[in-house]
């Protein structure tokens, strides 16, 4: 859904009636279960739940961190989970929970899709939005981003060790 929204309760006013419920509950169960520190806020279109810059100024693209959003897309609703995303085996634990609840999960990298509120297991989602404290957050988000040895994004090694293994090659 495209919107000319700038604040929260006028994106809520434009979110189809059909939905607007979903939205809302959805919008109350991240709100009950959010760590301490990340606040609500309306970004990228959506109700977005981050890190504010006023505790970690340093992002990659100078905005705050997202840890989680709610949206009304054109063809579904989604929750963005961003630390199912990020933090190792947590994916595959949320889809094994997910399964484990009788749900048929239909998630992207940190997008979790749904038609109808009644498709979503909420203790599910609950439990991964209250799972990452925001200082263990920020420290996944710098050792993803920090720039190794020779200013380059991508592998931490030292350029020696970067040099033997292209000799391996």
């Amino acid at each position: 859904m495209r919107t000319n929204a700038k604040m929260i309760l006028d994106y809520l006013a434009q979110v189809p009636e059909e939905r607007r419920a979903a939205i809302k509950t959805l919008r109350a169960l991240i709100r009950k279960h959010l760590p301490k520190g990340y606040e609500e806020a309306f970004s990228w279109g959506m109700i977005s739940y981050e890190v504010p810059l006023r505790v970690y100024p340093d992002s990659y693209n100078k905005k705050p961190l997202l840890y989680a959003a709610l949206a009304s897309q054109k063809n579904h609703m989604a929750v963005y989970l961003s630390n199912i995303y990020a933090a190792p085996g947590a994916r595959r634990r949320f889809e094994a929970a997910y399964r484990a609840a009788g749900k048929r999960p239909d998630i992207g990298a940190s997008c979790v899709r749904f038609k109808k509120l009644e498709d979503l297991p909420l203790p599910v989602v609950a439990r991964a939005v209250a799972a990452t404290p925001m200082r263990e957050f920020i420290e996944h988000a710098q050792a993803v981003h920090a720039k190794p040895v020779g200013g380059h994004r991508g592998s931490a090694r030292p350029r020696r060790k970067q040099a033997a293994r292209r000799n391996w090659a």
